[in-house]
């Protein structure tokens, strides 16, 4: 997968490619990521890229034309330009696992008062917002969605079967996770994890996963298809915590 990144920040991607998991991914050969300065693409001799808006009001806004140059410079047929904003579709786990069988992604980094909204009604493919809430630009939700993305993708993860179990892969929280020592200041590991039967570890898995789903998260149980199996077991648990 190619990924360019369109930002007036570019230097703010380094540590993205330098460190674990997407580092890796990138030192691989598995992941090619670029960071391009919208402000390269300035026809003004200050590098300009902003102006203030028609119509009034506080704040600049970004102008089109390097933008939609900065786009063009790296676009292909195969590509999926997504900018980043409030406005737009909310980003999951459903999107990241869509997002990563793209062969090419360019992510559109806003600043200022936002983008002229010529780019976002004709140049943009989608527009994708991280949650309610407003930041000083697009760099944070773009690495964000690099990283969810990027470790879906084949050999980027030591085992690809190791996300599957993860929370929001299948619509549920993970299950908790228990490592040594089995007695911490009186806290003890489950004792059907060390049984060594793996089918009853897994129907434990399963449970704690209902549970846990059900007490921290329930709008994700109105949205998920339960099998008759979870339909089961969750009735279970809602009898034992009276709910």
């Amino acid at each position: 997968m190619k990924i360019d990144i369109l930002t007036l920040f570019p230097e703010f991607f380094s540590p993205l490619i330098s460190w674990s998991i997407i580092g890796r991914a990138y030192e691989d050969n598995k992941i090619a990521i670029n960071s391009i300065n919208i402000r390269d693409f300035s026809q003004n001799k200050h590098r300009k890229v902003d102006d203030y808006p028609f119509g009034g009001g506080s704040g600049m806004v970004m102008k089109p034309e390097p933008i939609f140059d900065a786009i063009n410079s790296v676009k292909n047929k195969n590509s999926r330009v997504i900018y980043l904003s409030p406005q737009g579709k909310k980003f999951n786990q459903e999107l990241a696992n869509e997002l990563s069988k793209e062969e090419h992604l360019i992510l559109l980094c806003g600043h200022y008062e936002g983008i002229d909204n010529r780019v976002i009604e004709h140049y943009v493919d989608e527009e994708i917002s991280i949650g309610d809430f407003v930041l000083t630009g697009g760099e944070i939700p773009a690495m964000l969605i690099i990283d969810a993305v990027v470790r879906l993708l084949p050999g980027v993860l030591r085992s690809d079967e190791s996300f599957i179990d993860e929370s929001h892969y299948n619509g549920l929280l993970e299950y908790p996770q228990y490592t040594r020592p089995r007695e911490f200041e009186g806290h003890f590991v489950p004792d059907v994890l060390l049984s060594g039967n793996h089918q009853k570890i897994e129907t434990w898995r399963k449970e704690e996963a209902l549970k846990a789903t059900l007490l921290k998260r329930p709008d994700l149980l109105e949205k998920k298809t339960l099998s008759k199996e979870e339909v089961v077991i969750l009735s279970k648990i809602k009898k034992d915590l009276e709910l």
